[in-house]
């Protein structure tokens, strides 16, 4: 089994346990105010393996398993028989980064809570972009567009619906789980910037 495979088995064990134990799911959520006021820091990361609904966790899963196979390519290439601990600790970390905008804005407010694997995700997914970015990415199996387009489109709506702050979506999470998983591949291996441009310079719409 790969660790992409684990990862959501594993999630989506915990969502279905916590959707039938209302207890788990107070306890392990992301409530900034609560972390702030008991030092429960835990929950910037148990709340990557909640989520609200199937629909959630099946949208965040699937695109999940799409990109985490390459992502599993390339730690393969670069940290050889260390690679499934660098994925494992990549997506959490993804998680982690991407809470603490959250919690850092509604850390006085008791009453917002915040769950999902999105940032663990994003980060798997523009990791995935930055290497391929002419590969593309479909949404809803109907519309296509390359990988570098959707990640341009995805991060200026994400940085344009938080600034918004409406909706009950953490789009903060979104955004800086991707902006986190790009930074990281550029530092751990910097020649896939100039890849990048490279692919995409070369593209054409028609």
């Amino acid at each position: 089994m790969t660790v992409t495979l684990i990862i959501i088995v594993v999630t989506a064990g915990i969502s279905l346990l916590a959707w039938n134990n209302p207890s788990l799911m107070d306890r392990w959520i992301m409530n900034p105010y609560k972390i702030a006021s008991r030092g429960q820091y835990y929950r910037l990361l148990t709340s990557g393996f909640l989520h609200a609904d199937w629909g959630h966790l099946f949208f965040n899963m699937l695109s999940l398993y799409f990109f985490g196979g390459v992502i599993e390519q390339v730690f393969d290439a670069l940290f050889g028989l260390m690679a499934p601990l660098y994925l494992i600790g990549f997506y959490l970390v993804g998680i982690l980064i991407s809470d603490i905008p959250s919690f850092l804005k509604h850390r006085n407010d008791p009453g917002y809570n915040s769950l999902g694997a999105s940032g663990g995700v994003s980060s798997i997914l523009f990791a995935a972009i930055l290497f391929s970015p002419l590969n593309k990415v479909c949404l809803y199996f109907a519309l296509c567009v390359p990988g570098f387009i959707f990640g341009g489109l995805y991060l200026a709506y994400s940085y344009y619906e938080s600034r918004r702050g409406i909706g009950n979506v953490n789009h903060d999470a979104h955004f800086y789980g991707a902006l986190f998983g790009i930074v990281f591949m550029i530092i751990v291996y910097p020649p896939v910037l100039p890849n990048f441009i490279d692919q995409i310079a070369g593209w054409r719409l028609f």
